[in-house]
């Protein structure tokens, strides 16, 4: 077993958001192991990725029930690292994990239930060998189960002390403001909505999700590279064999057409000018905005994880003309 001391500095040059209304706050970019952090992947780059997020003052790290592949592992894995080396920082992490999706057979496996939630967040306090997370989310809004009961499982687990604060996933404006009411009501305010973002993928925007928050939660946003297209990968038009557009169902090649690649193109060239590549850029944008607590990023290296903290030196501040051209180009994504 090697042994871990944390950078002295790790806090120096790391940016700090509250959570809403909250005293909780989190960096202004965190770590998402949704990828990258199930079985195939080798121990030494994911304790190494986690070593250098920690460094650097990433003390987020997000997973939830369903995280790997297969299910479960991304949360074994990492409660294993942390036992066998980052176990005497815990105190200095922020630690979230999440159910609503499938992750076992049967009318109990999924979506919002009171049974599920409960009985999910016991697992995943086995796996990560943890007494609580510091924040639990329902990962989905579940129609068939009435929001008081899913929102009191959610309050209930901070009642029994298996979670110090709550938040909701995936959750539009109108399901997200009655979450939030609900869990006011409760003693048990709602601190982040995690959501899809990116400049490529502005459904928030339209939904008018975070003026209807009015800061009372905190947004943190995920895919900030639309599923790595929002990188120099596909910017000549090809497609990497290692790349997520060759070998996920989420980006599909066919996504990779010439009128998008002109786009990306056009995008690239304003971060170069802002001396920014294309996925520093895209996660800068997405910071300029004070309402967004913090960014998920997720990646395969250490290497690639210093890539994307760039982000964050000095380069949130955007013209109105950079603005205006970047809104322009995005507009033109279909």
């Amino acid at each position: 077993m090697n042994t871990y001391t944390a950078a002295q500095t790790r806090y120096d040059a790391m940016q700090y958001r509250y959570a809403g209304q909250s005293g909780l706050k989190l960096p202004v970019l965190s770590l998402g192991l949704w990828h990258n952090f199930g079985d195939g992947v080798d121990d030494a780059v994911c304790r190494q990725m986690i070593g250098t997020a920690f460094d650097q003052g990433i003390t987020h790290f997000d997973l939830a029930n369903n995280y790997g592949p297969p299910a479960g592992s991304a949360e074994t894995r990492f409660g294993k690292m942390l036992c066998d080396q980052f176990g005497s920082y815990r105190d200095e992490m922020l630690i979230s994990t999440k159910a609503g999706y499938y992750m076992w057979p049967g009318p109990y496996g999924e979506w919002g239930s009171r049974k599920y939630l409960i009985s999910s967040c016991d697992a995943s306090l086995k796996r990560m060998g943890l007494e609580y997370v510091d924040i639990f989310y329902h990962h989905r809004p579940d129609p068939n189960t009435p929001l008081e009961e899913t929102m009191g499982a959610l309050a209930q687990l901070v009642r029994q002390g298996k979670a110090l604060y709550v938040g909701i996933s995936n959750y539009h404006r109108t399901d997200a403001l009655k979450a939030m009411a609900l869990l006011k009501e409760m003693g048990c305010p709602c601190v982040l909505n995690q959501v899809r973002y990116s400049m490529l993928d502005r459904w928030v925007e339209d939904d008018h999700l975070l003026d209807g928050m009015k800061g009372e939660a905190g947004t943190i946003c995920f895919s900030p590279l639309a599923q790595g297209l929002l990188s120099n990968r596909y910017l000549d038009g090809s497609i990497p064999p290692d790349s997520r557009a060759s070998k996920s169902y989420f980006l599909k090649p066919e996504t990779i057409t010439k009128e998008r690649v002109e786009l990306l193109n056009g995008l690239n060239a304003i971060a170069r000018e802002r001396g920014q590549n294309l996925s520093e850029m895209a996660i800068s944008w997405l910071l300029v905005d004070k309402r967004v607590t913090s960014v998920l990023i997720g990646a395969s290296s250490a290497e690639q994880l210093k890539v994307n903290l760039k982000a964050v030196e000095n380069k949130s501040d955007f013209t109105n003309k950079e603005l205006s051209e970047i809104d322009a180009l995005c507009k033109r994504w279909k």
